[in-house]
């Protein structure tokens, strides 16, 4: 018996490497031809020059300055986002769990928004990633003080989301109104969700945020695991559930804050990704985790290659088709949970 359930185990982790393996291929794939697709078409092999500095023609100028870095940021704000679900999906053991679902979004985009449109673009883009942070944080604060009762209970979490997330969409809403005529249509587009524009600075006002808690949220896979047993057998295992949910949750709102104040409420991205990596891996978070990263950047580079490709001249949001995708999806899980 003990040589079998070795062999399963082993099979099992050899399967996952090859999932991995899979993903990573079809993310470099998908990477080269969303660099090689647009209303001018790149051949690969120019693509793949520019990307190695020896291109020096002008479809460098567009691969390297346009097309790659607004493809980095689809993926990794699809990573982001997915992260910060498997994470809130995880602390909360609820399978539609989403930070677009418990305020951390809402709260992002009333804080980006306030910043767009009282601010009237006197201050530099970089303080946007940091602005959305906050404003997730913020509800993602308030949701924790008004869940707790003599400790957070996941339901809690969730009732008291949805409501937040309401009113938040409201106070949106009402900045918006409210704003200057002309930051109405920037500001729209911001909310659909789109990496439409993203260059560079975006880049790199991102990176320090996922730099630092995307390998923190994998420390906590252990602690999900056993989380997901139940709050007493975790105690027992020694895990300090508490502390531990308080600190994962903070991960899951910096990361999808972050993703937010770059390319806007993009939905369902965080709750689609998390079911597809347990389908493929399982449920182990040490590798369900780094597979949903992976399943989402596929899922919001793909979002992003359709919008500019299906309905040319016209240039769509990504958060349009994440959006088509992702309320069906919501509505069966809904379905198959009741």
């Amino acid at each position: 018996m003990l040589n079998s359930t070795s062999h399963m185990g082993f099979i099992r982790k050899k399967r996952n490497a090859v999932t991995v393996i899979i993903l990573g291929l079809l993310i470099l794939l998908i990477l080269l031809i969303s660099i090689s697709a647009g209303s001018t078409t790149i051949p690969l092999s120019e693509v793949v020059s520019s990307l190695f500095g020896l291109n020096e023609g002008g479809s460098s100028l567009i691969v390297l300055q346009f097309r790659l870095p607004r493809t980095l940021a689809a993926l990794l704000v699809g990573a982001a986002l997915a992260l910060a679900g498997g994470l809130l999906q995880g602390v909360i053991r609820n399978p539609l769990a989403a930070p677009d679902m418990l305020g951390v979004t809402g709260g992002a985009s009333v804080a980006v928004v306030a910043f767009m449109t009282l601010s009237a673009g006197a201050y530099s883009i970089h303080w946007v990633p940091l602005i959305a942070v906050v404003g997730a944080f913020g509800a993602g604060l308030l949701n924790y003080v008004l869940a707790w009762r003599k400790g957070v209970s996941p339901l809690r979490l969730v009732l008291i989301g949805v409501g937040l997330s309401t009113a938040l969409g409201a106070l949106t809403t009402f900045l918006l109104i409210s704003g200057p005529s002309h930051l109405a249509s920037q500001v729209l587009n911001w909310m659909t969700g789109s990496v439409y524009g993203t260059g560079w600075k975006h880049i790199l006002a991102l990176t320090p945020w996922l730099l630092l808690f995307i390998p923190l949220s994998f420390l906590f896979s252990r602690s999900l695991n056993a989380q997901a047993m139940g709050d007493e057998i975790a105690i027992g295992l020694g895990i300090r559930v508490q502390r531990d949910r308080l600190l994962i949750m903070l991960c899951s709102i910096a990361l999808a804050g972050a993703a937010v104040g770059i390319a806007g409420t993009l939905s369902f991205i965080g709750l689609i990704a998390p079911h597809m990596a347990r389908r493929l891996v399982g449920s182990a978070h040490g590798v369900m985790l780094p597979v949903s990263a992976m399943v989402g950047a596929i899922l919001l580079m793909l979002a992003d290659l359709a919008g500019r490709m299906l309905f040319q001249p016209l240039d769509i949001p990504a958060g349009v088709f994440t959006a088509a995708i992702g309320a069906p999806f919501f509505l069966y899980l809904l379905y198959k949970k009741l």
